[in-house]
This record gives C-alpha cells, structure tokens and sequence, in this order.
C-alpha cells in the first residue's frame, strides 16, 4: 500500500531509540523528510547514521529538551526554516519513574507534568500555523496502554497520559475542520531496551521475555516495527478520517470491552 507520505516533513520526538527510533525509520522508509529529536546529541548521531543506511534517505537531527520552552522554539524554529512546512509531528517523551502514590512529592509531579503533558501541548500548538498553512497535517500522540487499564505504580504516567488523550479529543474537534487529525497510541509491551532492562536477572533472555508474555493473546512480545507501522498509518491520507481515537497496539492484552 503506497501511503503517500512521500516528502511530507515529519518530526518525530524522543527518537534516538527505542520507539521513536522504530517510528522515524519506518516513516522515512515511507519517503517522509525526518527530522529527529532528542537530549543526547550523540545518540542522535548514531540513530541517524542508522536510519539512513537502512532507508536510504537522508535525516536531520537536532538536540532539544523538550520539556524547555526556549529548547522547543529553537527546534521549530529551525525545522520550519530549513522545510517551510511541518506535516507529521509525532509526540514522544520518556516515561516518569513508577512507585507508589505516596512515594512522589510536588517536584515529581511537577516534573511529570512538565515532560509528559505540557511538552504534548506546547509542541502542539507551535506546529499549528505551519499545518493550517498547508491545509492538513497530523499530530500523533505516544501515551501508555495505562490509559486503558490500571498499571501498578503508574500514577505519574497514568495521570499525564490520561491529560494527553483529553486534549486530542478536544484538538480533535477544534482542528477537524483545517484537515488536521489529532490521534493517540497506546503501547503495550513492545521489545525496546527499556523493556529488556525490566527483565528478571539472572535468565536466558528468551525465557524471560516468554514469561513476560504469557497473558499476551499472541504469545509473544510486539516488535517496534509493528508499532510504528500503525503510526506511519495514522500519519498518512489513507487515515484522514480518524481522529481522536486511542488505538492499543498490544498483541490484545487489555481485555477491555470499550
């Protein structure tokens, strides 16, 4: 299927690895113009050299906290005078730390808060003009499968999140008339290093990601690139009429009925 996301200017957050990473390669595999961000220069550097031997096609990359405000207006700024247009921006940020309630003071909420919702807002809304110039654009979300049912220790996560799927219904209702689709997906257990770091010590590898994945339908672990095709779906003309939805990308583990 020829998603017709050939040179539409993609940026894609928190992607020097794990599922930023998988996303921005499988959108420039698609002939989208990437543009990766992340802190870490260097990982930057090393996810670029990779998405580019893989797909072909050149990639920008541009170190940025997101959850600053000057760093986020550094980084539009510069992707919107190099590509005069902004089409995809994906929303990606690392998780907050997981305990219970009660372990988390103002500061951890604060910085939660920070990272994981208002980093959502503020790109958001500094990539509007560029969509609404154009006529169209999409802006997907990166949440957590906690939105749909409860994870242990997932209170700071949960929250933020839960803030994110709100504000795309609303964007949702309020960009649907420029063509522009706000939209969230929700991992579960995707094989990334995070989750292989979560991993019991001390067993072979296989083994411990089986076990993992025994209240799984599938049996198994997804793979990032399975994840990253629904987004690279979401992303492209063939989804122009969804939008505000969360889509669970699971292997069927919540068994939520709604």
């Amino acid at each position: 299927m020829d998603l017709k996301l050939k040179d539409k200017v993609a940026l894609v957050l928190a992607s020097s690895k794990g599922l930023g990473k998988a996303i921005a390669k499988t959108l420039a595999a698609e002939g989208c113009r990437i543009i990766i961000a992340s802190r870490s220069m260097d990982e930057l550097k090393a996810a670029a050299r990779e998405i580019e031997e893989f797909t072909g096609s050149a990639v920008t990359y541009i170190a940025a906290d997101v959850s600053k405000a000057d760093e986020v207006e550094q980084l539009i700024s510069q992707v919107a005078s190099r590509f005069n247009s902004i089409d995809i921006l994906i929303n990606n940020a690392g998780g907050p730390p997981f305990a219970s309630f009660e372990s988390f003071n103002d500061e951890d909420w604060q910085n939660a808060f920070e990272l994981n919702l208002l980093s959502f807002a503020r790109m958001s809304r500094m990539v509007l003009p560029y969509m609404k110039q154009t006529g169209s654009g999409r802006i997907i979300n990166i949440i957590s499968g906690s939105v749909k049912s409860v994870l242990a220790n997932s209170v700071l996560s949960t929250s933020m999140r839960m803030g994110v799927v709100g504000m795309a219904k609303m964007l949702a209702d309020e960009l649907g008339p420029y063509n522009i689709t706000v939209n969230n997906v929700a991992p579960g257990l995707i094989l990334t290093d995070r989750i292989k770091h979560t991993l019991p010590k001390g067993i072979d590898l296989n083994e411990a990601l089986k076990q993992r994945a025994e209240n799984i339908p599938l049996k198994r672990i997804g793979k990032p690139e399975e994840f990253a095709a629904l987004v690279a779906f979401l992303a492209s003309e063939q989804a122009s009429y969804i939008t505000g939805t969360t889509i669970q990308v699971d292997g069927g583990a919540n068994r939520s009925i709604f």
